[in-house]
């Protein structure tokens, strides 16, 4: 059975590594669309109209199975309320376009949504890591409320619509393409500043603990994950899900800086400091997965190679004047 999937967000880290994951697998074909006019939301709400209406009619046509992904978004824990109540009027935007499309065609059940959460957002004030599916979530920023506002979108648009949907809480993604402008992506950061007079800023104790997944490790995870939530429609029905994506192995700041240290042959260029936003980051998250566990069973990139890959890509980007 074929899947046409639409990706959301298919110019970002793990969007475009999601689309060559896709185009890389038998069965599935990524439709072409141009990116979503983020800035006018009439524009926006029209164009995910017709973007909706075009994967889900070619499905039909073909007879095939669908899957749209949301791997799409630009707030982070910083991020004022306005912009993230923006950011979450423009999922729902999106999802009202995919239920319409979808119940024009009569092919809610052939169809899967995946929406990009944050197991970091959500768990952030959670008690007793490892974090799996069945943690309480406690979000202690606005980032992570919303998270969780979307994701309760998402359970309510599958529930009206009948098409299943799968969360997939990711945790500290990082890998070549990252946007270094963005205040996110720490290991990106502390690569940039390896080439480059001005420290990478660190206002978080250096215990600190996160889990990081390699971009290209998530993205085929992510279109695992996509695949498992089809064949569970197709046994039992719509289906929601909840499922941590992350690489099992969690580290400190200091274990990073150990391996910058290591690789750059050099002392990490860093400055320690002290900001607000500090609080609104837990101090241990450790995440696991207790849902479809199988599908975290595979081989995957090795910090230090993952590190090596992201400096050399940052290196790149420099040289190129970008």
């Amino acid at each position: 059975m074929t899947t046409y999937a639409w990706v959301i967000g298919a110019r970002g880290l793990l969007g475009s590594a999601t689309a060559a994951a896709i185009e890389r697998r038998n069965g599935w074909v990524l439709l072409p669309a141009d990116p979503l006019p983020w800035a006018d939301d009439e524009a926006m709400a029209a164009t995910a109209a017709a973007t909706a209406e075009r994967l889900l009619r070619t499905a039909a046509t073909e007879s095939a199975d669908w899957a749209v992904l949301w791997l799409a978004g630009n707030a982070v824990t910083s991020t004022p309320p306005a912009a993230i109540a923006a950011e979450l009027a423009q999922l729902r935007l999106v999802l009202d376009a995919v239920a319409l499309a979808a119940g024009a065609h009569g092919t809610a059940l052939r169809g899967a949504l995946f929406y990009a959460s944050s197991a970091g957002g959500v768990y952030g004030g959670s008690a007793h890591p490892p974090f799996d599916e069945t943690s309480l979530p406690v979000p202690i920023s606005g980032y992570g409320r919303f998270k969780l506002d979307a994701e309760a979108s998402l359970f309510a648009f599958s529930r009206a619509s009948g098409v299943s949907v799968l969360a997939g809480r990711i945790a500290n993604l990082y890998g070549p393409g990252q946007k270094l402008g963005k205040m996110q992506g720490l290991i990106s950061h502390l690569a940039k500043a390896q080439f480059s007079p001005k420290p990478a800023s660190i206002f978080v104790p250096l215990e600190t603990m996160r889990d990081y997944i390699y971009v290209r490790d998530c993205a085929e995870l992510v279109v695992d994950c996509v695949t498992r939530l089809q064949s569970v429609t197709a046994r039992g029905g719509r289906t929601e899900a909840i499922k941590n994506l992350a690489s099992g192995q969690a580290v400190t700041i200091s274990n990073l800086l150990g391996h910058i240290r290591t690789l750059a042959k050099s002392k990490p260029n860093v400055m320690l400091g002290y900001s607000a936003e500090a609080s609104m980051q837990g101090l241990d998250l450790r995440i696991t997965s207790t849902v479809w566990p199988d599908l975290d069973k595979r081989q995957l990139t090795s910090l230090p190679a993952g590190i090596k890959a992201t400096m050399d890509d940052v290196l790149a980007h420099i040289q190129s004047g970008g």
